[in-house]
């Protein structure tokens, strides 16, 4: 009994770990960890090439490639001013991956909407807005907003990115550590993918 008891408590353990590690790890992954391939997109939430890539791409590619665990997928926090960084804030409020990729959609399908004008207020109050429309809680929600903590790893997330890759704009994707310079439409990025598998 001691010891069914001890192994329940290193599983709890074990899985407030992972449950940590997704809720606040430095990078959002979605798909099989041991893909072949592993597309990065270092981005900024109010830039419009991101969300243009994020719609001509990456629902394309979740369909075909990353549901079928031929391919792991990275979202790299790369916020280029507080709006676009309190908008990573609210992704990373969601509970686990599949969430916080379909909050990252909706963030940017309704981008034109939320990212206007410098009034940082109001932005957190469109931003909060979408993330209570996805069922979460209003509150949690503007404590993800004040957390120091998520603030700090996404920061640090994007200064590991300049020193490693050397950004110069957004949206940044690479293949496998392979830099994507081809049109940001499916085909393209498709034709990639297929040479690789």
């Amino acid at each position: 009994m001691k010891k069914n008891k001890f192994i329940l408590i290193i599983i709890l353990i074990c899985s407030q770990f992972l449950f940590f590690s997704f809720s606040f790890g430095d990078v959002l992954k979605i798909g099989n960890e041991n893909a072949r391939i592993t597309v990065k997109v270092f981005s900024s939430l109010t830039c419009p090439h991101c969300a243009s890539f994020h719609e001509k791409i990456f629902e394309n590619l979740k369909k075909e490639y990353i549901d079928e665990n031929k391919v792991k997928f990275e979202h790299h926090a790369f916020p280029l001013d507080l709006a676009a960084l309190n908008a990573e804030k609210i992704v990373r409020c969601a509970s686990n991956p599949d969430t916080k990729f379909q909050l990252l959609t909706k963030i940017y399908k309704k981008q034109k909407e939320w990212a206007v004008g410098s009034d940082i207020s109001k932005i957190n109050e469109l931003l909060i807005k979408i993330g209570i429309d996805s069922k979460m809680n209003e509150n949690k929600l503007k404590a993800c907003l004040k957390n120091e903590k998520t603030q700090e790893l996404i920061l640090n997330e994007r200064i590991k990115a300049q020193k490693e890759y050397n950004i110069r704009s957004t949206p940044t994707i690479y293949i496998n550590d392979k830099k994507y310079e081809d049109k940001h439409e499916f085909k393209s990025f498709k034709k990639q993918i297929d040479k690789l598998l």
